[in-house]
């Protein structure tokens, strides 16, 4: 039985369609993330599983419970949901324990379970030590472990989590990801993650839900999102891997002006097409041939450097073993691997 079933969901404001026909099954202990750029509709459907927005039309049930469609509108108080906020949304006037507790006392627990309960959430985000102590003693890392503890306390069946990280510096972030990595893992609640970060959704999630205007472009693996891309837009937005329009033809890609000799698996291909191509999947001066570019930066990255290529309107970037060269440079580019999509990219146009 699935955690949560979405099924044809549609959401609009005024004139503007945000969450187009989505259906999207998500597995009892799973963790799905819903990444996509600012405005795609990703934060509105996780409010809509929540209860805080109401779908045009469509169902939602968890865990085989209809709360939202036909003659069904469950409350967000009951349907067994933890959240939590962007913007940790903690009590300034309550102490750690007492901004854990409040939940429990709305569920009406006796004094000593509820006392039990707050002690082993806060262990569980490693805050025991500090439940005595006001919100604005704490640091925007401790903030947010509070909210994860206080979406937990009452064991939800579902967590929803909208952008957690988002208000976090790079250290705080990696910390705080490993903290939710080990609570799903020992608590096995079904997820559902929000983010517009990639390396967040991709270190954290059993799957991967893309999403692009109000739509879902694919509902994956990490690694076969990553490997096996459906669309021109995923290729693009989860790994960041080159998009060249153009045409195709006698083994080779021409964009731009520049012509490419493609590897033998896509040699075959005629005529107009994406190629999508990871910047790993670029070799700069290596061996005979390849096609010559000009280098318009070089970014050492310490194994590897980054090198980055005018090419009409878009920049190639490429990553290898570092080279001694200078902006300004000709340097031979060929193709190692790639994906190559019938018809042109086309432009997106973000939701809300």
């Amino acid at each position: 039985m699935a955690g949560i079933e979405l099924t044809d969901i549609h959401k609009s404001y005024g004139p503007t369609r945000v969450v187009q026909g989505l259906s999207l099954s998500i597995g009892q202990g799973e963790f799905l993330a819903l990444l996509g750029p600012s405005g795609c509709g990703k934060t509105t459907t996780l409010r809509m599983i929540a209860g805080l927005e109401v779908p045009d039309s469509g169902t939602i049930a968890i865990d085989g419970r209809v709360v939202h469609g036909p003659g069904a509108r469950v409350p967000p108080e009951r349907r067994g949901l933890g959240m939590v906020f962007q913007s940790y949304a903690v009590w300034p006037h309550r102490t750690v324990a007492k901004n854990v507790e409040y939940p429990l006392r709305l569920m009406g627990l006796r004094r000593a379970e509820a006392t039990a309960r707050v002690r082993e959430a806060l262990g569980w985000v490693r805050m025991e030590a500090l439940a005595e102590r006001m919100p604005h003693a704490l640091s925007g890392g401790q903030l947010q472990r509070v909210a994860l503890a206080r979406a937990l306390v009452g064991r939800p069946r579902v967590l929803l989590l909208d952008e957690p990280l988002s208000n976090l510096d790079a250290a705080l972030k990696e910390e705080l990801r490993a903290e939710i990595a080990a609570l799903r893992s020992r608590l096995g609640t079904t997820m559902v993650y929000v983010t517009h970060d990639q390396g967040e959704a991709m270190a954290l999630a059993d799957r991967i839900a893309v999403m692009d205007s109000g739509r879902l472009e694919q509902v994956d693996s990490p690694e076969r999102l990553y490997s096996e891309p459906a669309t021109p837009f995923v290729a693009g937005f989860v790994g960041g891997a080159n998009l060249l329009g153009g045409e195709s033809g006698a083994g080779c890609f021409f964009a731009s002006g520049a012509k490419f000799e493609l590897p033998p698996e896509l040699s075959g291909a005629e005529g107009p097409g994406t190629l999508v191509v990871r910047p790993e999947d670029l070799e700069v001066g290596v061996g005979q041939g390849g096609t010559p570019l000009t280098l318009s930066a070089r970014l050492f990255l310490g194994s590897s450097a980054e090198y980055r290529f005018p090419l009409g309107d878009r920049l190639l970037r490429a990553i290898g073993p570092p080279l001694e060269a200078r902006p300004g440079e000709t340097l031979p580019v060929r193709v190692r691997k790639g994906r190559l999509f019938r018809g042109s990219f086309p432009a997106t146009k973000p939701g809300r």
